[in-house]
């Protein structure tokens, strides 16, 4: 874990170091856009002797922005959707990603840099998951749509350069997770206590987004999240990384790479790691 967190700091640290000051002021009004990714790979095979097994898998993607900026008032949203699947003949079609996430922050200007904050996170996936390791056969879902659901709020302060460079703290951050499925809130799954729906957490919050250019046409999106309970094993600390590099091959076509780490105790005892890496189609809008 400190390892991860280590280089989640250093990555910020080291970019945020060399940012510019935005040489416009920004205007007043809706500032809209977002990219919708598919990124697709196959492997076929015929009587090739080293092994071998035919696979498609596909990972569809949409990231937008809608920010509002009305004098001293800010408010920033980004809404995150991803899926992807894979088919091979001995496993069938299994389930690689699966997120819903909306974050929301507003901000009063208070003084340079600095806003006086209220931020939103809402978390959820589409459809059912399954631990293909415990269970090969999907016999029972982990996971369903709203099972769970994290929502994270509450006042802080906000640190915000620009759109692509803001840091938010908020001390006194309130966390609901909900899980919707009676099967899953009965076993205690996600840390609710056995036969209920909902648990409460009082904490600490750290939310840090970073987009810098790299190097030529090599674009890097940072967006990392901390989070403490101070009622329960304060110092056991959640942690969601997200590191995306986009390189564009033409107007249409690039190449993805993207880093997801997540920790949280309540869910699993250790890290969940995810790596993609793959040639995609991007649609700016």
């Amino acid at each position: 874990m400190k390892k991860v967190l280590l280089v989640a700091v250093l990555a910020f640290g080291m970019f945020a170091a060399n940012a510019q000051d935005k040489k416009d002021a920004p205007k007043d009004g809706w500032k809209k856009g977002g990219t919708f990714t598919l990124l697709a790979n196959q492997s076929a095979f015929s009587n090739w002797v080293a092994g071998g097994e035919n696979t498609i898998a596909g990972n569809l993607g949409v990231n937008y922005d809608f920010n509002y900026l009305k004098g001293d008032l800010i408010w920033d949203n980004k809404l995150i959707l991803a899926y992807g699947i894979s088919n091979t003949e001995t496993n069938g079609t299994r389930k690689t990603d699966d997120r819903i996430e909306l974050n929301s922050l507003m901000g009063k200007h208070a003084k340079k840099n600095w806003y006086y904050s209220y931020f939103l996170n809402f978390k959820t996936q589409f459809t059912d998951g399954y631990d293909y390791k415990a269970d090969p056969n999907a016999t029972f879902a982990v996971s369903k749509l709203l099972a769970p659901l994290y929502i994270t709020t509450g006042p802080g302060m906000l640190w915000k350069k620009s759109d692509n460079l803001k840091v938010n703290i908020s001390p006194a951050a309130a966390k609901i997770i909900y899980v919707g499925d009676t099967t899953l809130s009965n076993l205690g799954a996600y840390g609710v206590d056995p036969g209920k729906k909902t648990r409460f957490e009082l904490g600490f919050n750290l939310g840090a987004y970073y987009k810098t250019e790299i190097a030529k046409n090599v674009t890097m999106e940072n967006t990392l999240n901390l989070y403490s309970n101070y009622l329960d094993k304060p110092q056991n600390i959640d942690i969601d990384y997200l590191v995306n590099f986009v390189m564009p091959i033409n107007k249409h076509l690039n190449t993805t790479v993207s880093f997801h780490a997540l920790y949280d105790d309540n869910t699993y005892q250790g890290f969940q790691v995810m790596e993609v890496f793959g040639l995609g189609f991007t649609y700016n809008f």
